[in-house]
């Protein structure tokens, strides 16, 4: 038990640095609460209550970023807590061996996310300089669009932050720190109402959540006074290598071994 415990904490630790230099934290958490032997639904519900309140304490911090585009929250605001909670909904009601089916899909999904998101949001950030102003149709698109993401953020957490920054940028947005902050509020509201969903059937592993949870905050403190000063480019390498491996092993353990 105490292995387990001290295997969550590093791996939150692990986790809330990459979060704090480069995002992809899930990487290793998620993996990790696996290991530990957390069924797949119930690590997937408790590694988004680990991540929460890195969500949250940025948003705060980022709040006079954040308020530059008030008007423009209570429809974000209002988009997030529906679309994570449809997308917690949808994750109880799937079959534990569906889901376990689906997880290296998924894996890959955020690991292709987090490869080229930058350059997904240069595209789209390029071919939408001179359509700022949407007419009703592309806001009720872009709205409709938000919605999906966040459902997906409810159903499984690892890459919103990517998918919400190609969103905002879609939208029209060009201020990165407006963009960063509205990025951590879409995932605190998403992540906030899906975990009451998932407090209130009891898919939280609590001693391993909190392991994790206590590891995160750790690493992101750590890694806000020391690890920032490790290029950028190398620690996302190994997090672009380390979240092939992990992809591929799932996709192994999933599908072929018991071939």
């Amino acid at each position: 038990m105490l292995a387990e415990i001290l295997l969550l904490f590093i791996a939150g630790l692990f986790g809330g640095a990459l979060n704090s230099i480069a995002g992809g934290g899930s990487f290793i958490t998620f993996p990790a609460l696996l290991l530990a032997g957390v069924p797949a639904i119930n690590a997937n519900a408790t590694n988004t209550f680990a991540s929460l309140p890195g969500y949250m304490a940025g948003a705060f911090v980022m709040r006079k970023d954040i308020s530059k585009v008030r008007h423009q929250l209570p429809r974000l605001l209002l988009v997030s807590f529906i679309g994570g909670s449809l997308g917690a909904f949808l994750l109880l009601q799937t079959p534990e061996a569906g889901f376990v089916g689906i997880v290296p899909w998924l894996l890959l999904f955020a690991t292709l996310l987090f490869i080229f998101g930058d350059r997904i949001n240069q595209f789209i950030r390029l071919h939408t300089a001179h359509h700022r102003h949407a007419p009703v149709a592309g806001l009720i698109a872009l709205t409709v669009l938000l919605l999906m993401i966040c459902i997906y953020g409810g159903f499984f957490n690892a890459g919103l932050g990517i998918i919400s920054l190609s969103w905002l940028t879609l939208a029209g947005m060009n201020d990165i720190r407006v963009m960063n902050g509205l990025k951590l509020l879409i995932s605190s509201c998403v992540s906030l109402i899906a975990v009451a969903q998932f407090i209130a059937v009891g898919s939280i592993a609590w001693q391993q959540g909190l392991s994790v949870l206590v590891g995160t905050v750790a690493g992101g403190a750590i890694a806000a006074h020391i690890l920032r000063y490790l290029p950028r480019d190398s620690v996302r390498h190994f997090i672009i290598i380390t979240s092939v491996c992990i992809t591929a092993w799932f996709f192994y353990d999933t599908w072929f071994r018991t071939l």
